[in-house]
């Protein structure tokens, strides 16, 4: 029996590309036959993130994207329609965190997190629906949510709440779009290592914290790619309101 992971004839919105996580996460898509449009406010990275995609005979476009902006999220929705064709896979993956002791967050730092993080993947999510519903096909959503969405930890007060909500939006999500073939999960990280946080996990807090995980040791970014495509794909066609936590027992042992 072959498991459907393939993705040929897809076609995939993965935000916050530029580093990171979505960075990768393009990557993995388009390796498994999607078209995708790679979007982020900052471009400069997503020439040459499509440059290796095409290099590896994928199809991907640029699209700077703002997901504070629902205009802007309107507009990269059209020009991947456009240029791709219907979208059927949205990565909710644009998001920031302010690290400071919550007496000290300021309101502008806590409205800044919150409008990417939550306010971003509610519009994109909308938007991608109707997007879905209007052209009468069904489709997959994966909100990146992270395993402080579900145990709390100091300092990023704002992060914390942010995703928590946004597992339980990608649940509310979830029992409404499912009449039309939409199906909604969160994918909830632990610890991955990326050049944004590896000089932290390198550290000696970073050492500190690696005891605390069961695997005795952090994620490497390769690690999401089986739980991602399985949320893309078809082999996840009766899971949906799920939230798929990759950790490495982290949230277990907590």
């Amino acid at each position: 029996m072959t498991i459907p992971l393939n993705l040929q004839g897809q076609v995939a919105i993965v935000t916050g590309a530029s580093s990171g996580l979505g960075y990768h996460f393009a990557q993995t898509l388009a390796a498994a036959g999607a078209k995708v449009a790679v979007a982020a406010r900052r471009t400069d990275s997503l020439s040459d993130l499509v440059r290796k995609i095409s290099a590896e005979d994928g199809r991907a476009i640029p699209i700077r994207l703002d997901v504070t902006d629902p205009q802007s999220i309107s507009a990269c929705i059209a020009t991947a329609e456009t240029e791709l064709g219907p979208i059927t896979i949205l990565v909710n993956n644009a998001g920031i965190a302010v690290t400071k002791p919550a007496l000290e967050i300021e309101q502008d730092e806590w409205n800044r997190v919150i409008d990417t993080n939550l306010n971003g993947v509610w519009h994109m999510a909308q938007q991608v629906a109707r997007h879905m519903v209007r052209l009468g096909h069904g489709g997959s959503i994966i909100n990146i949510a992270s395993v402080l969405g579900e145990r709390a930890t100091g300092y990023v007060a704002g992060y914390c709440a942010s995703k928590a909500a946004v597992i339980n939006l990608t649940r509310a999500l979830s029992i409404e779009l499912a009449r039309y073939d939409i199906r909604v999960n969160a994918l909830a990280p632990g610890y991955i290592e990326t050049d944004i946080n590896r000089e932290f996990l390198h550290g000696e807090a970073g050492e500190a914290l690696k005891k605390r995980i069961p695997q005795r040791r952090f994620g490497q970014v390769q690690d999401l790619d089986g739980a991602l495509l399985l949320l893309a794909s078809e082999a996840s066609r009766y899971i949906t309101g799920s939230v798929i936590t990759v950790d490495g027992g982290q949230s277990a042992a907590i």
